[in-house]
């Protein structure tokens, strides 16, 4: 049986809630992904070359094979790995800085925690563990696997985050919690009456919290397959979800090829990008292009009429019109 995580909220919490985005977040839920702990899912073409990259890596450091080994699915993780985030601009080097001002005392209290219950891990990794420099030695891994494998990856994962951010921030303030929870999965429900959300989970039991006016905490991933609540003093009461259109924007081969033979290849890719809405800067990135190159893509296609641009505070978002819709559907799939 589940665990359902019954979070009530009142007037104030839509106002208080934010987003924010995190590469060290990112970086551990790569690892999750590389280490075999959940699915590559629409990230199989990535994994299948960054897995032997990681094996050597974990090779290599014993910070990152600690750090494996410490992972639990459905259960405790030390917090200290992960803080929460401040914002959507965060960088990697202020996370893992803040990760390496975690004082020895609090580290070792919550890997114990994360250790309760189950087989102790191998001697080698309890030395690890047990080590006065055992947050330098995590921060190393973390450090490394970000260096190697994530950070070349990061402007194409950033630009799917910010995006998300930006069409959920917009209807959670424009229409409240219904529109932005509404797609997060099965395990997430908005209940309007008495102003609840219900997030379920492995485990036994319901557990209640309250907002209270502090606000719920968004944080999109590109890796993770469910929704995460953290629902404890360490952080802000968050929910880490899969974020919109990480598999958006890969050419189908064959059957998109006859859309990439119609508008171009680089056209097509970006209507197949615009499943959700996103700007000429997120698509740059997204696609690997010049921001000027993807500008001049964006204009053929709306003046073609299969893209629209609405103006949301500073940016236009562009989006499909129904006419680039039919297009990118029309393309026979494989």
């Amino acid at each position: 049986m589940d665990v359902v995580y019954l979070i009530e909220v009142g007037p104030q919490d839509v106002a208080a809630s934010r987003f924010a985005i995190s590469p060290l977040n990112e970086t551990m839920h790569a690892m999750w992904m590389l280490s075999g702990r959940q699915q590559a899912g629409a990230h199989a073409a990535w994994a299948a070359v960054a897995r032997p990259r990681f094996a050597r890596l974990l090779t290599a450091s014993a910070g990152a094979r600690a750090l494996v080994a410490l992972f639990r699915q459905g259960a405790y993780n030390a917090d200290f790995i992960a803080p929460p985030p401040a914002g959507v601009n965060v960088s990697f080097a202020e996370e893992i800085a803040a990760m390496r001002a975690t004082p020895l005392d609090r580290a070792r209290t919550e890997i114990a925690l994360s250790l309760d219950g189950r087989p102790p891990p191998p001697a080698e990794i309890m030395t690890v563990l047990d080590d006065e420099h055992v947050v330098a030695s995590l921060a190393d891994g973390l450090e490394r696997t970000w260096t190697d494998l994530v950070a070349p990856e990061w402007p194409r994962f950033h630009a799917v985050l910010e995006r998300d951010v930006i069409q959920r921030a917009g209807r959670l303030a424009t229409y409240g919690w219904a529109a932005a929870l509404g797609d997060l999965g099965p395990r997430v429900r908005w209940r309007p009456e008495p102003g609840r959300i219900e997030v379920g989970a492995p485990g036994k039991g319901d557990e209640r919290h309250r907002l209270d006016g502090r606000g719920l905490l968004f944080l999109p991933s590109v890796f993770v397959r469910n929704v995460i609540a953290y629902l404890d003093d360490a952080w802000p009461y968050a929910l880490v979800y899969p974020a919109r259109g990480v598999a958006a924007g890969r050419l189908r081969a064959g059957g998109d090829a006859a859309l990439a033979g119609l508008v171009g290849r680089s056209r097509a890719r970006m209507l197949a990008e615009l499943e959700t809405p996103a700007t000429t800067t997120q698509l740059a990135a997204r696609l690997g292009l010049a921001l000027g190159t993807a500008g001049g893509h964006v204009g053929a296609l709306r003046a073609a009429g299969l893209v629209a641009g609405t103006r949301v505070g500073r940016q236009v978002l562009y989006r499909r019109t129904p006419l680039g819709d039919a297009l990118v559907a029309g393309a026979p799939a494989l």
